[in-house]
């Protein structure tokens, strides 16, 4: 149980990377009066809870309507966890992300807590690919609620980077920020391999 509660907790927290975040944030909310931003600090991280918790509990029965197989989704996730895993360290995403939540405000300033923080930001294609891994890992109820409990306390930690956003950006600094991103897309994608080896094992022993 603890194996489980670590491993989901790691790597979801490899995917989402809350302190990664940082610059789209400030880029969404940067503008906004205090109370607003504040507004946003607690709400968009509750609507991407939602959202991953959701899969969570009906992950099973969503891939078995589309009649996905666990091997073949095990593949297929950690194939697209691997190119996040790419992104983050060959690429640029922080100041990627900023750029498309400035490009994106410009579209949708009504509501930035639900487009682009919660949904693509904090709940987008890898996290969403991550928790439906991790739901049909699970197995078990007990196991299940210990997901729930880690989705909650990812979304905890973004909130958390979120309110402290100004001082975190002044830290860290462009160079800072490269490095940790690079260091966890390390980390992630060895944990995507893991998944593409976990779907090839089940789906040669299923054969």
């Amino acid at each position: 149980m603890i194996d489980f509660a670590m491993s989901a907790f790691v790597t979801l927290l490899l995917v989402v990377d809350p302190v990664g975040l940082v610059p789209a944030f400030l880029a969404a909310a940067g503008g906004l009066s205090s109370r607003d931003r504040a507004r946003i600090v607690v709400r968009s991280p509750l609507i991407a809870a939602g959202i991953l918790v959701g899969l969570a509990l009906c992950g099973n029965w969503l891939l078995g309507q589309l009649g996905i197989s666990i091997p073949a989704f095990q593949i297929a996730g950690g194939l697209l966890l691997f190119a996040v895993a790419y992104q983050m360290v060959f690429g640029d995403r922080p100041h990627r992300e900023a750029r498309e939540t400035d490009k994106t405000m410009a579209e949708q300033v009504s509501d930035i807590a639900v487009f682009p923080l919660a949904i693509p930001l904090m709940a987008g294609p890898g996290a969403i690919a991550t928790t439906l891994l991790l739901s049909n890992a699970a197995g078990t109820t007990s196991r299940l609620v210990v997901l729930i409990l880690v989705i909650l306390l990812v979304c905890l930690t973004c909130m958390i980077c979120f309110a402290l956003a100004v001082p975190i950006a002044k830290t860290l600094g462009n160079t800072g920020n490269a490095v940790f991103s690079r260091l966890l897309g390390i980390l992630l994608a060895a944990f995507s391999v893991q998944f593409v080896l976990d779907g090839v094992a089940s789906a040669h022993a299923s054969a």
